[in-house]
């Protein structure tokens, strides 16, 4: 049977978990949905990644309220797109923190990706219409920004390019605590639609030397131990490779996108097909690295009509065998 396009059948509502990591330091998970972070500061909060719309932001304002009174003066964007940034007008932060990769992909690209996203996630934009906007950023760096909330010190990193070309990690160096974005899932499939798959695993290194004894991946459980954190990596670092690997050898096979779309997805479902969101990442998944191996050194924007239209062309040969199958 042909798959729904995307997350367009995930309407059930998912368990959140807001959980204290270390003193101060928080995770926002939902069973798979895009995380946030909280930083509780000496006299203010910083929040990594805001929710897709302000009216989802509401939740994480009422958890954070639930520990704290301090004015929430920072939001960090881990990288651009439309789910994890799109909410950021509910908090009233003073400042909006992001890379200067992340701040030329929301000028290239941010207005296709928000239209092209809530297509995808409709259960994530609750009330969408309340987005005033694109999120852009009041403060840009290159990279590396580190911040002083009070005593506590805040290291705003770009590693390189992995899952988009301007991927940010929020840093605790004291209390070894990573806030990584979608450069690290857990359990979930990593999306890479917009990335630099030859570059992720270098990136991941780099991420991995910083040492992590809790991290907050971009989808999944947050990582308690320092055992579970290189789990996380590992585990995105495995999928990374096998999705290239796969894709590259079809391409220097000059087979077509479809057939080695239809093949890598075969090959890696047993292992990774229980992931979240596997079915909805794979053809943007394969897409990508297709570009990537035939020589696409950047990623081309996804806009909703290219989504669709992927989309139906993968499955279209699913599609006439099932109604091959109907008739007989």
């Amino acid at each position: 049977m042909a798959r729904a396009f995307a997350s367009q059948a995930d309407l059930d509502e998912k368990q959140i978990t807001f959980e204290e990591l270390a003193d101060g330091l928080y995770a926002y998970t939902a069973e798979g949905d895009p995380n946030s972070g909280v930083i509780v500061g000496d006299d203010s909060v910083m929040v990594v990644d805001t929710q897709a719309t302000p009216a989802m932001a509401q939740d994480v304002i009422a958890r954070i309220r639930q520990v704290t009174d301090k004015p929430i003066d920072y939001v960090c964007l881990t990288h651009y797109h439309a789910v994890r940034v799109l909410g950021a007008s509910a908090y009233g932060a003073k400042h909006t923190l992001a890379s200067q990769g992340t701040y030329d992909l929301i000028v290239e690209r941010g207005q296709q990706d928000y239209q092209s996203e809530v297509g995808r996630f409709p259960r994530l934009f609750q009330d969408v219409d309340s987005i005033p906007g694109l999120t852009w950023p009041t403060m840009v760096f290159d990279h590396k920004l580190t911040l002083f909330l009070g005593e506590r010190e805040v290291q705003i990193m770009h590693l390189g390019r992995g899952h988009t070309k301007g991927d940010t990690v929020v840093w605790l160096p004291k209390e070894k605590v990573l806030f990584a974005g979608d450069l690290v899932e857990f359990g979930a499939t990593p999306y890479t639609g917009d990335a630099y798959l030859r570059d992720w695993p270098e990136t991941l290194a780099k991420l991995r030397a910083l040492g992590p004894e809790k991290l907050v991946p971009g989808r999944g459980a947050a990582l308690k131990t320092a055992g579970d954190c290189e789990k996380s990596i590992a585990g995105t670092q495995a999928f990374l490779t096998a999705l290239y690997g796969n894709v590259e050898a079809g391409v220097k096979a000059d087979k077509s996108l479809k057939e080695i779309y239809d093949a890598t997805f075969q090959a890696m479902e047993p292992t990774y097909g229980d992931w979240v969101i596997f079915e909805h990442c794979m053809p943007f998944d394969v897409s990508r690295a297709y570009d990537e191996a035939s020589g696409l050194d950047d990623p081309r924007i996804w806009t909703a009509e290219r989504d669709v239209e992927m989309w139906q062309n993968l499955e279209q040969a699913d599609k006439a065998a099932e109604a091959a199958q109907q008739q007989g």
